[in-house]
């Protein structure tokens, strides 16, 4: 069932959790605070979500000019506390871009098999991120292979399934897509079925904050008609 905003608070449990939080009267429209609802919705999901190629690169685009803007300060003292503040939003920025491209690192290394196994996924990432997953899953197959399967007995040697007489890869992590999530609706919805029979359904509210199964929001997430938080 949905959860409106005032009946489940969320608790911040890092000090990551507090500075994605803080400045939320900023400018909704700007790259640095869609960066930060980017990497909110990445963290909360329990799958990999599609690159965000073009903020990423508007981002780096913008570290790039404001480090430009530093040397121009450097060397001279009257203007200490000007770049004293562009070094600050250099960081910050910067900060808000790792933490990002990081929790999908972790991401690709916690599903890696199931990723390269699954099309639509693998579709979802970077180059660079396909570069990666491959190279990690073909460094723990053959660390595997060489500190452990090699060594069990016959039938038991795959890294895909427990034993040879299993019908399916039953070895490979998966994301759990009926965890449930925190979730702010950005418009008015309306009514959201969250099973296959349709006994249970959900009024979504502009800015309503709701507790659901990640299943059942995944395609209004993809459409950015609601955030993860």
């Amino acid at each position: 069932m949905g959860t409106p905003n005032d009946a489940a608070p969320r608790p911040l449990g890092t000090q990551e959790d507090l500075f994605w939080t803080q400045d939320a009267d900023a400018d909704s429209s700007s790259d640095l605070e869609l960066l930060k609802r980017v990497w909110r919705n990445e963290k909360a999901a329990p799958e990999m979500l599609a690159y965000e190629a073009n903020l990423v690169q508007r981002v780096r685009e913008q570290i790039a000019l404001m480090e430009d803007t530093l040397s121009v300060f450097s060397g001279n003292a009257s203007d200490e506390l000007m770049a004293s503040m562009y070094r600050m939003d250099v960081d910050r920025t910067m900060f808000l871009l790792r933490a990002y491209l990081r929790v999908r690192l972790l991401k690709i290394e916690k599903f890696a098999m199931h990723i390269l196994r699954t099309q639509e996924l693998w579709e979802r990432l970077s180059e660079q991120e396909q570069d990666y997953a491959q190279r990690f899953t073909d460094t723990l197959q053959k660390h595997l292979e060489q500190s452990v399967l090699s060594k069990l007995p016959f039938g038991y040697q795959s890294m895909l399934r427990q034993a040879g007489s299993s019908e399916e890869d039953d070895m490979i992590p998966e994301p759990q897509l009926d965890t449930f999530v925190f979730c702010r609706s950005k418009g008015d919805i309306g009514s959201l079925q969250l099973d296959d029979k349709g006994d249970e359904t959900v009024d979504l509210l502009a800015d309503d904050l709701y507790i659901l199964r990640y299943r059942p929001i995944q395609k209004l997430l993809e459409a950015d008609r609601i955030e993860l938080v």
